[in-house]
Parts: structure tokens; sequence; C-alpha cells
């Protein structure tokens, strides 16, 4: 298989993922032809203190089950690998020493653009991704100084907290879970103590 020359870069918790992660990434991917989205779920997210997660397992199980039909679908666990907080930019620094030659985009949505200034190391991020920001309901995202991005227009209402919600009250699939990613919650008993 040849090397992707265009990769989007998808962080974030995914507990669960859901079909609003997965219009981000279809979205991205098509405005941008991006060879791969590679979907990265942190061990620490630094912006979520405070609340407990699922574990790295179930989380990966998860992410392959929703994206087992997408060829262009990478699942990369090098945050999982991680002890400390999962920083974007040592994220994006060691897919661009993978790929070398590839362009790098971060995939983010609206509201993670807005608080992108408090993202640590955020300046050397930017010099090393360009970025696709996610734009609901006509939004125009705020310009920001040495930073290159590009709009993708889309909605989805998808909630993972409302998920997790409805599963702890008992539901048994949520009209927005990809295919196969239910069995995994039920199985495995993910969601079911009061959030």
């Amino acid at each position: 298989m040849n090397e992707p020359a265009r990769i989007g870069l998808f962080g974030g918790t995914f507990d669960p993922i859901h079909l609003g992660h997965l219009n981000l990434a279809t979205a991205a991917r098509d405005a941008l032809n991006l060879d791969q989205v590679r979907f990265i779920p942190c061990q620490i997210s630094p912006h979520k203190f405070g609340r407990s997660i699922s574990n790295a397992q179930d989380r990966i199980d998860m992410l392959k089950a929703a994206t087992r039909h997408l060829p262009w679908a990478v699942i990369d666990d090098q945050e999982i690998l991680r002890d400390d907080p999962s920083y974007s930019y040592l994220t994006a620094d060691a897919v661009a020493s993978q790929f070398p030659n590839a362009q790098l985009h971060w995939i983010l949505g609206g509201d993670q653009w807005k608080a992108l200034p408090t993202w640590k190391n955020i300046d050397h991020l930017a010099k090393t991704v360009d970025f696709i920001i996610l734009a609901r309901d006509g939004e125009i995202p705020e310009p920001r100084k040495n930073m290159i991005y590009q709009i993708v227009p889309g909605d989805h209402p998808a909630s993972a907290t409302a998920i997790r919600e409805s599963f702890a009250k008992g539901a048994i699939n949520h009209p927005w879970l990809p295919p196969g990613v239910a069995p995994i919650i039920l199985e495995r008993g993910l969601y079911q103590k009061p959030i």
C-alpha cells in the first residue's frame, strides 16, 4: 500500500464513538480528499479531568466496530499508550515522523476551535498541521493568526453524554450509535452507573 499523502488526525475520548464523530470524519475526508483519517483515542484528556472514562480497550473495540467498513479509517493507539495527558502537538509530531511526506490536517469541531488557545504548545501544533473545522449552522470560525484552516459545513446532534445517560437508565441501543457499538456497551456493562 502506498504511503498516504493527506492524513486527517481526529483525537478524542470516543466514549463512546457516535455518528456525530463519523459524520465529521467523513465530511473532512470528502472535502479534502484525505487518504486516511486516524481516530486517536486519548488516554487522559487534558480537558476532561474529573470524569472517569471507559478503559482504553473498550473504547478501541468500539472504534473498531464503528469503522470496520471504512477502508480509510485507521485506529491509532499512540495516545492510549502514553501515561501522561494526551497533548495534540506530541501526537502530530509522532505522525509527522511516521509519514514525513504527508500533509497533516487536525480535525475538530467549532467548539474545540474556540478552545484552541488553551491547548498546550498550540503554536508548535499549528506549524505541523492545518486544521479542518466543522462549522455548524453556517457558523464561520474566527480566524487565528498563523493557523491555516478549512471549513467543512455540517451538523449532527449526537452527544456522548446523552448516550451514556440513556444506557445508565437501561437503554439497549441508541439511534446515534454506529452498528456494532451497542452490543459492546451491553456485553461489557459500560455506562451502567449514573453519569
